[in-house]
């Protein structure tokens, strides 16, 4: 077809067009690129309490079965360095979240309020902490450690209480040498003699020691933390304060993402193992499994839950675990309840597990 322009004027309302027909176009193209942006997944950096181990498995099911994808976000894992290390690494903002120790979170919000992250899914309400010793150990109560040697990781939860139960069980800390070790180490040290006693979290050092040919029925004994008056929380949870107030939504539904993965772990632990063994095929499965199912049974199983549902707090208890905490480390404020935890941002009371 030929087409015939007469005239200037033709040729100028020709140039009109084409100039608005391309202004249109680079809108369009900026709104593509705009609504790209806006439905693009919000990212979450997530540091665990420790490395690969079968009650991690909630985790990664939410992340293969896609409940986090699903929540409109992209979930990176991290392995930990102990319960107590995650605190300072989402407090820095290295992670957006992280799993730890909730005595250790609460120093930091009466040090560092500002700074602190803030619990918002309590994982392991039951307290974990032990001193483990060997079964024929003359240490029979914690009383019995003075003058002996006790060793943990750096960042070790019950280690970081250790003033807390001395305080409770009228212990000298300075007649208790304390030493760092690696964290495979802890067992070898232990049964070879080189410490005394151990801190540790029961379902650790019971699999570790296992995997190790250490049958912890007959080789080991436990000091438990909770049998000495510290009905204390343990892993919880949180997330940074800059993360909550810009992604509340996002806080929202990692959590939904979780109980979704909590409950299918739950009912088949099995394939919470696969999703472990998949991420560090080196693992003994059998044993990763037995810890899964141990730490349901046992770390999340508090008779509370029946009432408050799991992931939340009986304030009245955390009260008394804030206190404990405060009292033994001499912080400069006492934290409240809802400065620690805040259970605004959890599935509905109804949709989530009473029993396990």
């Amino acid at each position: 077809m030929t087409m015939f322009f007469s005239g200037p004027r033709a040729w100028r309302s020709l140039s009109v067009r084409i100039r608005t027909a391309g202004a249109v176009f680079g809108l369009g193209a900026a709104l593509l690129m705009v609504s790209g942006a806006a439905l693009a997944d919000t990212p979450i950096k997530l540091v665990m309490s420790w490395k690969y181990e079968g009650p991690q498995a909630f985790y990664y099911i939410a992340q293969d079965k896609g409940y986090f994808k699903a929540e409109g976000l992209d979930v990176s894992i991290d392995q930990g360095e102990g319960s107590s290390a995650s605190v300072p690494k989402v407090a820095a903002g290295a992670y957006d979240a992280g799993v730890g120790d909730t005595s250790a979170l609460i120093q930091m919000v009466a040090r560092e309020p500002a700074q602190a992250p803030k619990a918002v899914f309590m994982m392991y309400n039951t307290p974990p902490f032990v001193i483990a010793v060997k079964a024929d150990s003359s240490i029979k109560t914690p009383k019995d450690l003075e003058g002996k040697t006790v060793g943990a990781p750096a960042g070790d939860g019950a280690l970081k209480l250790f003033p807390a139960l001395a305080k409770q069980t009228g212990i000298d800390p300075l007649k208790v040498t304390l030493t760092n070790m690696a964290p495979n180490l802890r067992e070898q040290l232990l049964m070879r003699g080189q410490v005394d006693a151990v801190f540790g979290y029961l379902t650790t050092i019971t699999f570790s020691a296992k995997a190790m040919g250490i049958d912890p029925a007959t080789q080991l004994r436990f000091i438990r933390y909770g049998d000495y008056g510290m009905d204390l929380y343990s892993n919880a949870i949180f997330f940074s304060q800059p993360f909550i107030k810009a992604h509340p939504d996002a806080v929202r539904g990692f959590l939904t993402a979780l109980d979704k993965a909590i409950k299918d772990v739950v009912a088949d632990p099995e394939a919470g193992v696969d999703a472990v063994m998949k991420r560090e095929p080196l693992l003994k499965r059998d044993v990763e499994l037995a810890k899964l199912k141990t730490a349901i049974a046992t770390d999340m199983s508090h008779p509370e839950i029946a009432r408050i549902g799991l992931g939340d707090v009986d304030e009245e208890r955390l009260d008394k675990n804030i206190a404990v905490v405060v009292d033994t480390n001499a912080l400069p404020a006492t934290p409240s309840a809802d400065a620690v935890f805040d259970r605004s941002f959890l599935p509905p009371r109804d949709t989530r597990l009473s029993a396990l």
